[in-house]
């Protein structure tokens, strides 16, 4: 039996990598053959995870091939995925961001407004009557906690709080200690280089279809420790900018406690002043209560783009 691929974004989070296991895992009871890939290095939040469930790390995705069938999940714009993506056969997506997508043949696509790609994937279990193993559970409420910061994100919605609830049982874990535990895996950030970080949780767009842009984020539980590196982190923004051809660049560096986000960037200062009322100093500046990449700053840079 042809081998399905199924893998999420490049710089996977949390819910790239658990999403990729888990629907890999569905495919297999459905009678397919699915291997779960990962596009990148895992976070040290995601590891955390892992190995509280006692998952291995899936294998590392450099390129598909000419006819592979892939399953593209937490994803569904080229330019995040795999190299070579134009190449695949793209049997299905699963995703929870905004549609970027052509194919030139049919194929199944589940995409919903929740604030993780686990909330749709327990649909799907709960669709085909596939039951969830505890360990399964367990992946895909980390995901769930991870993309909506223990449900403190604006993108969190009631269906991702009460599935999140209901792996959590199944997986037999306190969603509230397990949560901030996996949360605090994730701060901990003094072993990478400025480079890596600026990579861990980073994604390319072209916004408004007008500027090529990065946008990176970190979470942490102490923003004055991350920006004692700021001269690291602006030359390796600086770098990224030239090296890949970039007009923008936006690093977020994220409390999880008290649900803020200091930024740093270049190329557009006018777009981000413009975008949230503030003033850029030295290239960076607060944005109180953002926390979101996805419903708080994607679409406010892109609506203010002249």
């Amino acid at each position: 039996m042809e081998k399905i691929l199924v893998f999420g974004h490049k710089n996977p989070d949390t819910d790239s990598i658990t999403s990729s296991i888990a629907m890999a895992y569905l495919q297999t009871k459905l009678g397919k053959t699915a291997v779960p890939y990962r596009l990148g290095a895992v976070s040290m939040e995601t590891k955390f995870a892992l190995d509280y469930f006692k998952v291995g790390e899936p294998e590392l995705l450099e390129t598909v091939n000419e006819g592979d069938k892939v399953i593209l999940v937490d994803h569904n714009e080229a330019i995040q995925s795999v190299d070579n993506i134009n190449k695949a056969i793209i049997e299905m997506v699963v995703d929870h961001h905004t549609m970027d997508f052509k194919t030139s043949y049919p194929l199944y696509y589940y995409a919903e407004p929740v604030g993780c790609t686990a909330t749709i994937l327990y649909k799907l279990f709960n669709t085909y009557k596939v039951e969830i193993p505890p360990y399964i559970a367990g992946l895909m409420v980390s995901a769930i906690i991870s993309d909506t910061l223990l449900f403190k994100s604006p993108t969190c919605t009631r269906e991702d709080k009460s599935t999140a609830e209901t792996l959590a049982k199944i997986a037999n874990v306190d969603i509230e200690k397990y949560g901030l535990s996996l949360l605090k895996a994730g701060t901990d950030l003094s072993g990478f280089t400025a480079e890596q970080l600026i990579n861990l949780d980073a994604k390319q767009f072209t916004l408004a279809d007008k500027i090529k842009a990065k946008i990176s984020q970190v979470n942490t539980a102490d923003i004055d420790e991350v920006m004692i590196r700021k001269v690291e982190i602006e030359n390796a923004l600086q770098k990224e900018m030239n090296d890949l051809g970039l007009e923008f660049v936006l690093f977020l560096i994220t409390d999880i406690i008290n649900s803020n986000s200091q930024v740093i960037t270049f190329g557009n200062n006018t777009l981000v002043e413009k975008s949230y009322s503030v003033k850029i100093e030295n290239n960076t500046t607060f944005l109180p209560g953002v926390v979101s990449r996805k419903k708080q700053v994607i679409p406010v840079l892109t609506a203010n783009i002249d």
